[in-house]
């Protein structure tokens, strides 16, 4: 967590209201594997990092609430009993969704003013949408006390998403963010949203993302889509999700649904599967099937359920090519964000020069290399 941003925040907001204000950090999250398989009621692998969102909230006298995107140098006005989302793709429905879901709850929330700022890359599919859901729902819960345990303020964020800002997301982002433990992963149940924590400590390898600096205009479409398309083979299979399939029962199918449709469910099947050899493998210090696990999710995110593009393609080719790189896979939605990598320690800075180098030879544009530690969960900052 940086200690700059949390100041920032604090100091636009006494500058611009004249009172001390409450301070919240909300992480981003990073994905070790288990990519599109939240919303499939399966397993997934989420980290907290210490890149997120500081927020400075405080109760408002002045009859409405308002709300300063510090970074974006935007601020709106808005009054509690005439919340609508605005125009497609608003930083605000963020903070106007997760208001009127607790609304939606029959639960009073007062007039107040927020100030944020975050330090996680754009686009890079680290969740800054969930920290910043979770910072509301979670400065919200504290300055009206509210009752809101945590996994009611995760559900919150997810509704807020679904119905402000249109992207039928999965829980894994809200909860890696709310729930985070240092220096642990959380092996995460989608059905029972139930976690088991894994301490990481690859010894002489370590965690490496690098940037595409792309994000290519279909995710929030091609996400929607690709959701539908699990939940319409669940339906033909008579299940309640795919993490319920086989590969033998969707056989039984295959010639009811188109070839691409197939793939998909193919791939969130399988994608379930490795997540859970994936805890096996961190749990026996395994790291060369672990790292073979990751390059099998990127082959199947890239070839089967079809949201990568040319830019992480190209990432985990040089990453295969480097034999000091145990894995690597894009992460996140997908059609551009980070891909990561599992790599030895004293190769790493190696690497990232060599694989940068090749991005701008390749691409044109420079990509960018990140790491990051594993930090706990949204919390207030005393």
């Amino acid at each position: 967590m940086s200690t700059k941003l949390i100041n920032e925040v604090k100091i636009k907001f006494i500058e611009t209201f004249n009172e001390a204000p409450l301070l919240v950090f909300s992480p981003g999250r990073i994905n070790l594997i288990g990519e599109h398989t939240d919303y499939n009621e399966g397993f997934v692998f989420p980290a907290a990092v210490d890149k997120g969102i500081a927020a400075a909230i405080q109760k408002s006298n002045s009859g409405h609430c308002t709300a300063i995107a510090l970074d974006l140098d935007s601020t709106i006005e808005f009054e509690l009993d005439k919340l609508k989302p605005s125009p497609e793709g608003s930083w605000e429905n963020y903070v106007l969704g997760v208001v009127a879901e607790i609304q939606k709850k029959n639960i009073v929330v007062g007039n107040f003013n927020i100030v944020f700022k975050g330090d996680i890359p754009g686009g890079a599919g680290m969740s800054s949408s969930a920290a910043l859901e979770n910072s509301v729902v979670f400065g919200l819960n504290e300055l009206f006390d509210l009752g809101l345990t945590k996994h009611d303020m995760i559900l919150i964020s997810q509704k807020a998403e679904h119905n402000y800002v249109g992207v039928k997301c999965g829980i894994m982002d809200q909860y890696a963010s709310m729930f985070g433990v240092e220096n642990n992963a959380l092996h995460l149940d989608c059905r029972t949203v139930e976690s088991k924590p894994f301490e990481i400590n690859f010894k002489d390898h370590q965690l490496m993302l690098i940037n595409t600096n792309v994000k290519h205009s279909l995710s929030d479409s091609a996400y929607n889509d690709r959701r539908a398309v699990c939940e319409s083979i669940s339906d033909l299979l008579g299940i309640k999700a795919l993490r319920d399939a086989t590969e033998a029962d969707l056989e039984k199918v295959k010639d009811k649904v188109a070839p691409e449709n197939y793939q998909k469910a193919l791939y969130a099947i399988q994608e379930n599967k490795r997540t859970l050899k994936a805890a096996k493998a961190i749990e026996d210090a395994d790291l060369d099937t672990l790292g073979t696990l990751i390059y099998q999710s990127h082959e199947g995110l890239s070839n089967k359920y079809k949201v990568s593009c040319d830019e992480l393609d190209f990432l985990v080719e040089q990453a295969k090519k480097n034999k000091h790189v145990l894995g690597a896979r894009m992460m996140g939605g997908g059609f551009g964000g980070c891909t990561i990598n599992l790599v030895a320690k004293t190769e790493a800075k190696a690497f990232a020069d060599v694989a940068s180098q090749a991005y701008k030879k390749k691409f044109d544009k420079d990509c960018s290399v990140y790491f990051v530690k594993l930090s706990n969960g949204t919390h207030i900052v005393k």
